[in-house]
């Protein structure tokens, strides 16, 4: 196996594109057309977790925080990430990356923590905006349908829970042929008028690519006439944090024991009880409490994150309970998706779930 087959796997399931403008995620150490024999997923690089991928044998490891964050100006081995680095160089291993790419997809970070509580009809909480883009384009009405269904191939298309998603129009294109051209219909140097349909979809930005390859691959003409807008519109295939339903409402100190168990975190911190059922549900892996106002306005019962601070705690006034579950503890199930999206794509290549443990809070 490649390392870019691997990375193409998780990045077309988490584009490297919805990730935050400080992160690091992707390819950190190794080349892509490198063969790997074995994979190791964890949280955190750590020394310890290295020790780990040595004695597995595996020469790559896929983790969700990058180790690598800021510029590195030397590696002189005076702290644990040169000495990784250094070792991971040294053995051959690679090391990857998928953090808040993989945190921002639906079908991410926070869409697992959403399944091991056991909510239903979840979604983004906080969905992505400036992500989204229009193509129309013209073509002859005898290639429209097969142009549709490339272009929706390609990612085009999605609109919330709907696929496939497109408008069409009859009307009449103009053109004239000059000289050194090749028409695909009319003569050179006279005018032509055909028949045409306007098609419009819409595609997240990473999709970009694909989906005029796929329009230039299909479209009949020599020059194929297309535009590509900007939209205002929320992208709800991506987004921050996630908001859902259980199934039964529960109580909240019950609720919250749940999550506790759940999680395996020894403590969790939360504001005073409302009173309230838990039904809704909103949370955030990881470091979240960005997203307390969009959870309250949300309607949310709970707001579950982690390395809430001391004054956020504040902000609630009594309107949602909130509570801080660990960053770790919010994020550990992300091993479990790696591996299911990996072991789907990839059967037969040695992939493997870390059991070092990394969390770096110890909790007395």
């Amino acid at each position: 196996m490649q390392i870019k087959d691997l990375a193409a796997c998780i990045e077309a399931f988490a584009p490297l594109s919805l990730q935050e403008d400080y992160d690091n995620s992707g390819l950190i150490i190794g080349r892509p057309d490198s063969e790997v024999h074995g994979a190791l997923l964890c949280i955190d690089v750590t020394e310890s977790l290295m020790e780990e991928a040595l004695k597995r044998g595996c020469d790559m490891i896929i983790a969700h925080h990058p180790l690598i964050f800021k510029a590195i100006r030397q590696i002189t081995g005076s702290n644990a990430t040169e000495r990784i680095i250094e070792l991971a160089i040294r053995n051959g291993i690679a090391i990857y990356a998928a953090h808040t790419n993989l945190d921002h997809s639906s079908s991410g970070v926070n869409a697992m923590l959403s399944q091991k509580i056991g909510l239903t009809d979840y979604s983004v909480l906080k969905p992505m905006q400036d992500v989204l883009l229009k193509l129309v384009t013209f073509c002859p009405s005898d290639y429209a349908a097969a142009l549709r269904d490339a272009l929706f191939q390609a990612g085009a298309g999605h609109i919330g829970n709907y696929d496939n998603c497109s408008f069409s129009a009859a009307g009449t294109g103009s053109f004239r042929a000059l000289e050194n051209t090749h028409p695909f219909v009319g003569e050179k140097n006279e005018l032509h008028f055909e028949n045409e349909v306007r098609i419009e979809t819409v595609f997240p930005a990473y999709a970009q690519r694909e989906v005029i390859r796929a329009l230039l691959a299909i479209h009949p003409y020599e020059e194929v006439a297309y535009d590509i807008y900007k939209l205002e519109n929320n992208f709800e295939g991506a987004g921050s944090g996630m908001i859902g339903e259980l199934q039964q409402s529960m109580d909240e100190q019950e609720f919250l024991l749940h999550i506790k168990q759940l999680t395996g975190g020894s403590t969790i911190r939360h504001t005073a009880f409302t009173g309230k059922k838990i039904s809704k549900v909103a949370l955030c892996g990881g470091s979240g409490s960005f997203l307390i106002p969009a959870a309250i306005a949300s309607g949310a019962d709970v707001f579950l994150s982690g390395d809430i601070k001391y004054h956020d705690f504040f902000i609630p006034e009594g309107k949602i309970l909130l509570a801080d579950i660990g960053h770790y503890e919010s994020e550990q199930f992300t091993k479990e998706l790696l591996f299911t999206l990996l072991t789907k794509k990839f059967p037969n290549f040695a992939i493997f779930i870390s059991v070092t443990p990394t969390n770096p809070i110890i909790y007395l």
